[in-house]
């Protein structure tokens, strides 16, 4: 039943792509070939198919693992560094890149790409893009810890994720600190990422740098070392719907960003449950925050502005002191620079 309902989505995705662009089929047959990307003849791997793609085609990925081939590349700007414009030594698997794609995979259990890269999917110059129905794995941290290592990373572009699952990429050298996140914005990113399982990778689930946008709903955030999503620099967010847990912080607006934070589920998070700080707008409100290992709530600094309203904070406090005292609510900076109520 389940097969036949994924299949009957794949064809109308298949149908409404097609009216905008052509059909490319990719499946993993074990023959040497690499296809024409026909029915009859799909791709054998998806790079074939990202690559021969035109703007706005539509690459439909049958059940199967897919391994991606590393490709060594200089990132031209940094994403999280003082100075933006430093050469970063990093990898990708695989890359879309002067055109907008529509990707679909069977299912998250059944399509899979093995990306053993930092940057697993890499999005450049991307423009109305779509990824869903696939499973994004095997991450590879790269040895510069300046790389933004992610399941999927995207710059310069508009991509939706849908319907994913972006988990495991974990590995790393011994003698890099730094991990790998679930999806990284980078400068110019529009993001729509929606109803996405993004569990057990080694950074940030969700990261958002240098005037990344992006819609975040309905996901399940779950296992990493950094914060469940954080919105850093000038980044801004819409934050709603979502389940974060087991984080170091849970949902953090940092440096001068912006963010709309409610409906959220956040908990079991070892430090900080929902944080603002430096000159950030925080809008927190209808919130669940519960039995996370300091504070719950935090305002840290005099700078940050916003409102924390109408949450329920509970059973918040529950390990050793560390950064933040183990309280519900704290706030760091001037009372009249946040509305908490």
């Amino acid at each position: 039943m389940m097969k036949n309902i994924w299949m009957s989505i794949i064809i109308a995705l298949a149908l409404f792509g097609a009216a905008f662009g052509n059909v490319l089929y990719v499946n993993n047959i074990a023959d040497g070939k690499i296809g024409t990307g026909t029915k009859d003849d799909p791709f054998r791997n998806p790079q074939s198919a990202f690559n021969a793609g035109a703007n706005l085609d539509t690459v439909l990925i049958v059940p199967g693992t897919y391994q991606a081939a590393q490709v060594a590349f200089i990132d031209s700007l940094c994403g999280n560094c003082e100075k933006q414009k430093t050469r970063v030594k990093a990898t990708h698997g695989y890359l879309i890149q002067n055109k907008g794609l529509v990707i679909i995979g069977a299912g998250v259990d059944t399509t899979i790409l093995v990306t053993n890269a930092g940057y697993g999917i890499f999005f450049i110059n991307s423009y109305n893009s779509q990824i869903s129905g696939l499973r994004v794995t095997g991450g590879v941290r790269d040895f510069d810890g300046a790389a933004t290592d992610g399941g999927i990373v995207v710059r310069q572009s508009k991509v939706t994720v849908r319907n994913c699952t972006i988990s495991d990429n974990t590995k790393r050298p011994d003698s890099i600190v730094v991990g790998i996140g679930g999806i990284i914005g980078r400068e110019g990113a529009e993001l729509v990422i929606e109803d996405n399982h993004i569990i057990n990778n080694s950074w940030d689930g969700i990261a958002l740098y240098r005037g990344a946008t992006a819609l975040i709903a309905d996901n399940i955030i779950n296992g990493g070392r950094g914060a469940g999503v954080g919105i850093t620099w000038d980044a801004t967010a819409v934050v709603i719907r979502n389940r974060i847990s087991n984080y170091w912080k849970g949902i953090g607006s940092f440096g001068d960003t912006r963010a709309v934070v409610s409906n959220n589920a956040v908990f079991d998070n070892l430090g900080w449950g929902i944080i603002a700080t430096g000159t950030s707008y925080m809008d927190a409100a209808n919130n669940v925050v519960y039995h996370n290992g300091n504070c719950g709530m935090a305002v840290w600094g005099d700078e940050c502005t916003g409102r924390f309203s109408n949450n329920i904070v509970v059973e918040n406090g529950w390990r050793d002191e560390w950064g933040c005292p183990c309280v519900g609510v704290w706030n760091a900076g001037k009372l009249f620079n946040f509305d908490i109520s």
